[in-house]
């Protein structure tokens, strides 16, 4: 008998751990998603910056900033599973269909710009090997529409899960580069900041870059249409913690390749293309393809979810049907958004002597002033009772919440003076 009631104990067990398996893989995706589309084009051109330029200086930044990311991300996680609806829905609910209006002008605009980044990326990146961008970017335009247009959400969420795994190229071409571990961890462990005006403007970049405006109602939207509730929440937030912190891993890698390389050898560059190129001589080439092809791998998969958050944002704003599970009937003002988005992304990096470098910044510009006002919204939000009922958020959290608006306020006003 006493041999028995553990095996039978044990039996019992193993269905329930295969349930709670089967639940995690159901609710996880969308903090895992949104915060690996902000390495795209314009952010792994931010951080080999930052790494070209400063060397290992700056790599401590990213602990506080994977910090912001999540409590951020965590409120709109929050109020999806809560209220069941986008951002933009709730905000035309509490503020109006004046402010939301105006407010998806700035952030149609500013994913607009984006978008023409991250087809730029597609194209940088298959330059490299000698394919023209007259090729790469319409195919590319076309596989990201048809993805979207013909897959069910499991179906794309899968395909951009997988995606995220392909960021790995950038941690192997860390290694590859063969940096000084001593003088990495001892970077991590003592921040050093002298506050000259290249490295403060490289610090908002690089919080810019890792938090945007659009992450936070892409992830509401795409919590609300996987159909999770209070009860997946914890799963959830476990979901958001993983994925900033692999998005700043990530990034950790990147900076760390490039200061390892470019910077040690006194080698400056301008774009993510241009250090893929200098790290062949440097690290090898197998090293300098892996990093290309993170850029590829970043490029199209922000390129598919820039568009698609933009349609979801518009369509909840003004009450229209948003769901990649509704056929074009059923949701047409949806379709034609993403499409358009795609299209206007695409077309603008194929004009000849386009100012790229213009329109990036620009888009940067527009991140910087949207993202106070939307963190203005959420905080109000998240603490409001008739929307959140007793998930409302406390005293305590209410205060570091406005403390982080403040900051990253200033942050943002700081980085659109210095573009200006």
């Amino acid at each position: 008998m006493s041999d028995r009631a553990p095996a039978a104990a044990d039996s019992a067990e193993s269905p329930r751990l295969w349930r709670r398996l089967l639940l995690i893989l159901a609710v996880v995706g969308p903090g895992i998603i949104t915060s690996n589309v902000d390495n795209d084009a314009g952010g792994i051109t931010t951080y080999s910056l930052a790494g070209a330029d400063y060397g290992m200086t700056l790599l401590w930044t990213l602990a506080p900033i994977t910090v912001v990311l999540v409590v951020i991300q965590d409120m709109s996680a929050r109020m999806g599973v809560v209220t069941g609806k986008g951002l933009a829905a709730l905000i035309r609910e509490r503020f109006g269909a004046a402010i939301t209006f105006y407010l998806m002008i700035g952030l149609v605009l500013t994913n607009l710009g984006n978008t023409v980044a991250e087809f730029a990326g597609v194209a940088a990146a298959l330059e490299i090997f000698g394919v023209s961008r007259l090729v790469s970017v319409p195919i590319a335009a076309l596989t990201v529409w048809l993805l979207v247009l013909k897959a069910p959400y499991k179906m794309i969420e899968r395909v951009f899960l997988v995606a995220c795994v392909f960021y790995v190229a950038y941690l192997i071409s860390g290694f590859m580069a063969d940096p000084d571990w001593n003088q990495v961890w001892t970077a991590v462990a003592r921040p050093n900041l002298d506050w000259s005006p290249g490295q403060a403007t490289m610090v908002v970049g690089l919080v810019g870059t890792t938090i945007a405006p659009w992450m936070q109602f892409y992830l509401q939207a795409a919590v609300v249409d996987k159909g999770l509730s209070v009860k997946d929440y914890r799963i959830v937030r476990w979901d958001v913690i993983t994925g900033s912190v692999v998005v700043s891993v990530v990034a950790f890698f990147i900076i760390l390749v490039c200061a390892a390389t470019l910077n040690k050898e006194g080698i400056k560059i301008e774009s993510a293309q241009e250090a893929a190129l200098a790290l062949a001589p440097l690290a090898g080439r197998y090293a300098a393809h892996l990093f290309t092809f993170g850029l590829l791998n970043a490029s199209l998969f922000a390129a598919s979810i820039l568009p698609l958050s933009t349609a979801y944002t518009v369509c909840e704003a003004f009450g229209w049907e948003s769901s990649v599970d509704r056929k074009f009937e059923e949701a047409p003002q949806f379709y034609v958004l993403y499409s358009l988005m795609i299209a206007l992304g695409a077309g603008v990096v194929l004009l000849p002597n386009i100012p790229l470098i213009g329109i990036m910044y620009f888009s940067q510009v527009a991140n910087g002033l949207v993202l106070p006002v939307i963190l203005v919204f959420m905080v109000i939000l998240n603490r409001d009772r008739k929307v959140m009922g007793e998930h409302a958020a406390g005293p305590v959290s209410n205060y570091f919440s406005w403390s982080l608006v403040i900051l990253l306020s200033v942050l943002s006003l700081y980085m659109v003076i210095k573009s200006f």
